[in-house]
């Protein structure tokens, strides 16, 4: 129980230092609830963290009432990621890098928080965890789910506030690759494969 703690307190100082101190400042995007909750940022000036959680509620509600495995593996990430992107928004003024730097640290980065909670069963949810319930109830490669998901935020993105797309799809491509190897053989790997 513990060691699953510190990869939730880990893996979350990972992603919000990935998020505040390399896409914020570049206007990059992540997939998921991340990308949603970056694009309301961009636009309204919304915290990415409480953003994440609001958006989130209706999907942790589902959860809960039809498969409480997925609340409980996913709301304890959720809640300590989002307070740490928060936290340390800041960050945002500390790191000057071209885009192309930003997408490949950011992306990293981000990658490898979501790995160490992947790893012991956590996560941040959001559409992550939707794309379970759909591939469980439909028999689809959950992986695949995500990617449609990310594509349609990426493009949205793109179009509404013209974020740089291929920049972007790089950082979602290492928070996918950073993942798939930091998970054994775990829930994420099989995602994705």
């Amino acid at each position: 129980m513990a060691d699953k703690f510190v990869s939730m307190i880990l893996g979350s100082l990972f992603l919000s230092l990935g998020i505040d101190g390399f896409l914020v400042p570049n206007h990059l995007l992540d997939g998921g609830i991340i990308g949603i909750g970056l694009i309301f940022k961009y636009i309204w000036g919304f915290k990415v963290g409480l953003t994440i959680i609001l958006l989130s509620l209706p999907i942790y509600i589902f959860a809960w009432f039809y498969n409480r495995h997925f609340f409980f593996n996913g709301i304890h990430g959720l809640l300590i990621s989002s307070f740490f992107m928060d936290l340390f928004s800041p960050v945002k003024s500390f790191f000057h890098m071209p885009a192309y730097f930003a997408a490949v640290i950011g992306g990293c980065l981000v990658g490898i928080g979501a790995g160490l909670m992947l790893r012991k069963n956590c996560s941040t949810g959001g559409l992550d965890l939707l794309s379970q319930f759909i591939a469980e109830k439909l028999s689809l490669n959950v992986g695949g789910i995500i990617l449609i998901f990310d594509s349609v935020i990426l493009l949205t993105g793109h179009k509404i506030i013209g974020v740089n797309f291929f920049y972007s799809a790089v950082v979602i491509l290492l928070v996918a690759l950073m993942t798939v190897c930091l998970t054994k053989e775990g829930a994420a790997g099989k995602a994705f494969f």
